[in-house]
């Protein structure tokens, strides 16, 4: 009955049959709360204690990458330059792996407690924190919300669990305030994986640095891009759009959408682009929602889960070889999902009970899930069939 009345309850939200809850920061921020809570950690800590499957082989798939060395030497920048298709790429690989590498030592001094990993989180983080000033160039959006995304990950735990202490921690801060979320916080009307890994980073930042107001901002930009990436029957003919980017034509909206014009649920703004920049917007919104429910706020049971629900049941569909029917992206796709179904596969099937065949059928396939060397790490050990 439970399951029943659910289904029924995110179908009408996602009709606009029921009024949405207005979207609002915490009155007290929860921490560690960005992607990961203590409580899935404490789970996961448990279980990998006990070598029990999937967590023990993700741990030590993770232990074993080239994250968790623990004799890595940080390459930080004063000024990161990305242009497109990595077209210069001055710190730009160097600063995702970085801040990859910092929340991987966090996660394996938790769930280890072995010291030598919290410091060399803390090593990263600060090498970074007394040198960066600027991210350059056409994807530094991009790039800044990328890495963004990562290091506030990396440093909620570490500031909230790790009792060694964390000298600069303030430094690392100021550096979020002042680098990243100005690059990020007006979001970007590029394609959409873009403005959804922006606003990922910016609710991360914010969550960190207890910044109410821009938490606010980025959300309010998230659920607009959100509605506006992911079709649903129920949006009508044509897909919802972001206004400031003015597509206010059929012939305009279709062409954004990569020449499709048959829309269909779960369907995505970039599908008939590939699977792998679909597969990163797929992701920012399931981080985002997972965020967001560790902060008191429940996006799973309004059209973000909806939406999050059915864009990856119709992406795996696909991804695990379905015929592609001529309507559909000219009758061919590229796929390359990336590790991506963990975080929305866990919270609306493994929490909530809801079906997802073929999102259970790529996320089984593909465990333990591992890194997209962007700003996906590990979800598997954290979120693979995690009650908390």
């Amino acid at each position: 009955m439970r399951r029943t009345a659910l289904l029924i309850t995110v179908a009408a939200l996602a009709a606009g049959a029921l009024a949405v809850p207005a979207d609002a920061a915490p009155t007290t921020f929860v921490h560690p709360g960005v992607t990961v809570s203590r409580g899935q950690l404490d789970f996961v800590r448990g279980k990998v204690e006990a070598g029990a499957q999937p967590w023990k082989g993700a741990l030590d798939q993770m232990l074993a990458s080239k994250y968790a060395d623990l004799n890595r030497t940080p390459k930080p920048r004063a000024v990161v330059e990305c242009g497109s298709y990595s077209n210069p790429n001055y710190g730009c690989t160097d600063e995702r792996e970085d801040a990859i590498a910092a929340y991987t030592d966090a996660l394996a001094w938790y769930l280890t407690r072995d010291d030598r990993y919290a410091r060399k989180a803390i090593q990263l983080m600060d090498a970074w924190s007394a040198v960066i000033t600027d991210h350059t160039n056409s994807n530094a959006p991009l790039q800044t919300g990328w890495a963004g995304s990562t290091w506030p990950r990396a440093a909620e735990i570490i500031k909230y669990t790790y009792t060694g202490g964390w000298a600069n921690s303030g430094r690392f801060a100021t550096m979020l305030r002042s680098v990243y979320l100005p690059e990020i916080i007006n979001g970007s009307n590029s394609n959409g994986n873009w403005e959804l890994s922006m606003m990922e980073a910016a609710v991360g930042i914010s969550v960190f640095l207890e910044d109410k107001a821009s938490y606010d901002k980025a959300m309010g930009k998230f659920r607009t891009r959100t509605a506006a990436y992911v079709y649903l029957e129920s949006d009508g003919a044509l897909p919802k759009t972001v206004p400031s980017q003015n597509l206010d034509t059929r012939d305009k909206i279709v062409n954004y959408w990569q020449g499709q014009s048959t829309f269909v649920t779960g369907l995505t703004q970039e599908t008939c682009r590939d699977f792998t920049h679909t597969g990163y917007g797929i992701s920012a919104i399931s981080h985002v929602a997972e965020t967001s429910r560790i902060q008191g706020q429940d996006l799973y049971g309004t059209d973000v889960g909806e939406r999050l629900r059915q864009a990856l049941g119709f992406q795996s569909k696909y991804e695990l070889g379905a015929a592609v029917p001529s309507w559909l992206c000219g009758g061919s796709l590229k796929p390359g999902l990336g590790p991506v179904t963990e975080v929305g596969y866990n919270a609306l099937h493994f929490r909530l009970g809801i079906g997802m065949t073929n999102t259970q059928a790529l996320t089984e396939r593909n465990r333990p899930a591992g890194s997209n060397n962007l700003f996906v790490a590990w979800e598997t050990l954290t979120h693979g069939d995690n009650p908390n």
